[in-house]
């Protein structure tokens, strides 16, 4: 088995992951159990971008202070940091399947409360508590999915969690559409969340712990006995010989003890090595630039000249949706072309949809003559447009923006505008919203947490895992936290340049940081990195990669 790539990953992966279906159906029962936690993570996500417009019209205070708007959407992030630093100790200390049974704890609490939040104060405390079970989540999903795959469909089945991922965001649009006529509208979107918590908790009690953490703790009838249930009867035998001699020499290299010092993690060259790819891979996922899409997107559609609250939802949910499909097709090419050319192709679409997107936000933006702009830009920060009942883009009203100047103004069927102005061009900026998605969601959207579930050594795998979800989302919470002021201070087209040129820099870290991990059994993906550090050579197709 050492040194060897499966051959048939390349042919039959997609095709092998849907026959498990009827041939075995417990490695799919435990992939989909596990990747609920990936749609609590994407429901969070995509839920509170509608959630904000109403919680707005409650709460005037938030509709006033950008900086409030911001820290509902960020706290969320600010708590999940905290949840993927603990979440990395307590999968190495307690196991993956305790620590899925804390986070839906956590997260089930954190809906209660901010359905229940009478002020925006209790809204953000229940929006940590969300965020402290989102984080442990977010690395322990992906990380027992992997350890319960065969390793011919791991990339498939853990972009199963990815997939989930994408629908909770799919969902969270669905049901903010659902309960925008409900009364307490908000409290329903965010309430709702508690059901999935509970019935992952329902299901994760009937699985059993990752057989890999078994037999690192000395569990190893516990952990053969999974194995032959997940492997055919041929490969089984193979698995457990392979697993044992790879927990024989770590713990002839490192001993018994069960403390992790984070010097020795940091001269372990393929700690070291693992760590630089798979913190990177998380970083750059977050600065090109997603999440200021997934949410704000109903916001970003309104800056985008579409007033409508229910509108701005529609639209976001055409996106959401898009995303979903992308996550699909990550899951049928993610075995058979391999992780680096995802995300290559992901990143190269990525790098130029910006642009398209600053073109037409400029020639939005470029209307000086605009009654709405002048009313919006030129005037109090209180003040809305009340738009010509005749034709969106004719002179209208400048008028304070309260209740009253609103009601009045949809009474006389005329679109109400503050937080963007009616354009020739919004359309296409909504396209290239949705290109945006289209590459981003197959490569960069799903890939990095792949890479980051079967790239480190069994002993850290946990707290490596820990590291990279903490660095996801502290650069989650800096994008979240910053981007609505730098469309104030910078404007939206120079926003977008910015996380373009980011891209850029993501791209040249793939190309060279980033190994290929396709079709390797997890305890071979060390032996790779102990023999190379740089990976410039990627697209050619290789029986065996550690010979390179």
């Amino acid at each position: 088995m050492e040194g060897v790539v499966h051959t048939g990953t390349d042919t039959s992966a997609f095709r092998d992951c849907f026959s498990l279906a009827w041939k075995n159906p417990y490695v799919l029962r435990l992939a989909f159990s596990a990747g609920i936690g990936g749609l609590l993570f994407g429901y969070d996500t995509g839920v509170i971008s509608g959630a904000l417009l109403y919680i707005r019209d409650d709460f005037k205070s938030v509709d006033r202070e950008t900086v409030l708007q911001e820290t509902i959407v960020s706290m969320a992030v600010a708590g999940a940091i905290i949840g993927a630093a603990i979440g990395g100790w307590m999968n190495d200390r307690l196991g993956r399947k305790s620590t899925i049974l804390v986070a839906d704890s956590l997260f089930f609490i954190g809906a209660v409360i901010m359905a229940s939040a009478p002020n925006p104060v209790l809204l953000i405390v229940g929006r940590v508590f969300v965020g402290l079970g989102v984080g442990m989540a977010s690395m322990t999903s992906p990380l027992y999915i992997s350890e319960a795959s065969p390793t011919k469909i791991r990339g498939a089945l853990v972009s199963t969690n990815g997939f989930l991922i994408t629908g909770g965001q799919f969902l969270s649009y669905l049901i903010n559409l659902a309960f925008t006529k409900a009364p307490g509208t908000w409290r329903w979107m965010l309430g709702i969340a508690g059901v999935p918590a509970l019935v992952q908790c329902i299901l994760i009690l009937l699985l059993p712990e990752s057989p890999r953490w078994l037999f690192r703790k000395g569990r190893e009838e516990e952990a053969k006995a999974i194995i032959r249930k997940i492997y055919p009867a041929h490969e089984a035998e193979s698995e457990i010989q392979a697993l044992k001699e790879s927990i024989e020499i770590e713990l002839q290299e490192n001993g018994a003890s069960e403390k992790l010092s984070i010097t020795k993690l940091l001269q372990t060259k393929t700690v070291r090595r693992g760590l630089l790819a798979g913190v990177g891979l998380q970083v750059f996922q977050q600065f090109v630039g997603i999440n200021t899409v997934m949410y704000y997107s109903p916001t970003i559609v309104q800056l985008a000249g579409f007033a409508s609250n229910q509108t701005a939802l529609l639209l976001s949910l055409v996106t959401s949706g898009l995303n979903v499909f992308g996550s699909i097709v990550s899951i049928y090419f993610i075995d058979r072309t391999g992780r680096k050319k995802l995300m290559i192709f992901s990143l190269c679409g990525v790098i130029n949809l910006p642009l398209s997107i600053i073109c037409n936000y400029n020639s939005a933006g470029n209307t000086g003559t605009w009654d709405c702009m002048k009313c919006l830009k030129a005037s109090s920060p209180d003040c809305g447009f009340c738009a010509s009942a005749t034709n969106k883009l004719w002179p209208g009203a400048c008028l304070i923006s309260n209740d009253t100047a609103k009601d009045l103004c949809h009474e006389e069927h005329r679109l109400w505008y503050t937080r963007g102005c009616p354009s020739h061009s919004g359309w296409f900026a909504l396209i290239g919203l949705a290109l945006y998605i289209i590459f981003f969601s197959p490569g960069m959207g799903t890939v990095p947490w792949i890479v980051n579930s079967e790239i480190y050594p069994l002993r850290y795998r946990g707290v490596c895992g820990g590291i990279a979800a903490t660095a996801n989302w502290i650069s989650n919470l800096i994008v979240a936290q910053s981007f609505l002021s730098l469309t104030q201070a910078l404007g939206t087209s120079w926003t977008f340049l910015i996380f373009g040129v980011i891209s850029v820099v993501a791209l040249l870290f793939v190309l060279i940081c980033v190994p290929e991990t396709k079709g390797l059994p997890i305890e071979e993906v060390e032996k790779m990195l102990e023999r190379r550090a740089l990976h410039f050579r990627f697209w050619e197709s290789t029986s065996n990669p550690l010979q390179k």
